[in-house]
């Protein structure tokens, strides 16, 4: 079982090995003078055709944009927009964010995350997605996925959210953070009008989940917080419809914001992405205070809570803060949270890092497993047994996972089916 186990995860990293990879391609097309935005352009012509194969509403525009079908469309500006309401112009659709004030001289104050922007009239916060027009603050991204596609419920990661479910994601442009190992830098960390993106409306994305049999939606793969209106209206629209709504985030929010989202929100995987403030600020561009709060915030509301920690060669992988880390979390959001230790790859700005030794992953799991924490996984490292899931009462093997497929299910009812004892998560 082994032995073929470990064959199988040869051959598909051999597989991914072999394809030319986003970044080795951005290079390629950067020699041979191509620009950034056209490169851009090309990766989302090539692979829009599976992403959005027959979501309603949606079709390809002039000069190989993606655009919302004529019936979806209607001409005005920010003067035609009113409560909330959306309108498309030339270029992008305009809505009205909802977490915001109004200062003086037509300045206003974005109250989406702890930043706290105030931006001036025709300026944007730092999240580049929302802009002050004449006072308004509008959302530059509302109904504009930079993403739509159909993915196990596996990648995002969620280990214990309906195993072998497909979820429908969407991701827009924009992010609050500014991390210097961001691996979706081409959508999160550019202006909307950088990218290629999609006119797709809530009720166009729940639509598309429920036809292709996806038992969620999922809120990830970019930075949710920057989409939190589209975000909201979407996931209500989804829960009506039956489906689970599945956020994967930094969790940069301020306390308003989250709490209203959470009322929709069936399960969050937050990226810790350390576990120091001076970490925090150096390589992501914020505080570590305000995700600790939130993570609170997840686990008092009820809404299951996977964590995610990305450990990065000589930045993060200290086995001293790794500890104070695992001893955080089972001190203050309990032992049964699932936390990923993902391997890093060399990416954007970290570039000159090496990619995570399979060792430091393996220590970083012995660690969390000696501090308590019950399920430990293994991310990107295919046939690893850190992919499984283990009964902390008996060890037997719960889930056995080789990368994002099931293998094997023994559990009933949420419970390990060996000794009955029940396992934390959505699995029904």
């Amino acid at each position: 079982m082994r032995n073929d186990r470990t064959k199988r995860a040869e051959s598909a990293d051999k597989a991914k090995s072999e394809s030319p990879t986003r970044e080795s391609r951005a290079v390629e097309l950067a020699q041979s003078g191509v620009s950034r935005r056209d490169f851009l352009g090309s990766c989302a012509r090539t692979v829009g055709a599976v992403t959005v194969a027959g979501l309603t509403g949606v079709s390809w525009g002039a000069g190989g944009r993606l655009g919302a079908a004529p019936s979806a469309e209607r001409t005005g500006g920010p003067e035609d927009t009113a409560n909330g309401s959306e309108s498309v112009n030339a270029d992008r659709r305009e809505h009205e964010a909802r977490w915001y004030s109004r200062r003086a001289n037509a300045d206003v104050r974005c109250e989406l995350c702890p930043r706290g922007c105030v931006i001036g009239v025709s300026e944007r916060g730092a999240c580049r997605v929302r802009e002050n027009r004449g006072g308004t603050l509008y959302s530059l991204v509302y109904g504009r996925p930079a993403m739509i596609q159909a993915d196990p419920v596996e990648r995002a990661p969620f280990f214990h959210v309906q195993p072998g479910s497909r979820m429908l994601a969407v991701a827009t442009a924009g992010c609050p953070l500014a991390c210097s190992f961001c691996e979706v830098w081409d959508i999160a960390l550019v202006d909307p009008e950088e990218i290629h993106s999609y006119d797709a409306l809530p009720e166009a994305v729940v639509e598309q989940a429920v036809s292709i049999g996806a038992g969620a939606v999922s809120y990830a793969f970019g930075e949710p917080i920057a989409f939190s209106e589209y975000v909201l209206d979407t996931a209500r629209l989804a829960r009506k419809r039956g489906l689970l709504n599945l956020l994967h985030t930094s969790g940069y929010f301020a306390e308003q914001p989250l709490g209203e989202i959470l009322e929709y929100i069936d399960a969050v995987n937050i990226d810790l992405k350390a576990f120091d403030g001076e970490l925090y600020r150096r390589y992501v561009g914020g505080d570590l205070e305000p995700v600790l709060r939130t993570m609170r915030a997840i686990r008092a509301a009820g809404v299951h809570l996977e964590i995610t920690n990305l450990v990065i060669p000589t930045v993060n992988d200290a086995p001293s803060d790794v500890r104070t880390m695992c001893r955080w979390i089972r001190d203050e959001l309990g032992p049964d949270v699932p936390v990923h230790f993902a391997r890093f790859y060399p990416l954007y700005k970290l570039a000159n890092l090496p990619p995570t030794p399979v060792k430091s992953l393996d220590t970083a799991r012995r660690i969390a497993l000696e501090e308590g924490l019950e399920h430990v996984y293994v991310a990107r490292v295919t046939g690893h047994e850190g992919e499984n899931t283990f009964c902390p009462a008996c060890g037997s093997t719960v889930i056995n996972r080789l990368g994002f497929v099931i293998e094997e299910m023994n559990i009933t009812d949420g419970a390990c089916a060996a000794c009955g004892r029940r396992i934390g998560g959505l699995w029904a």
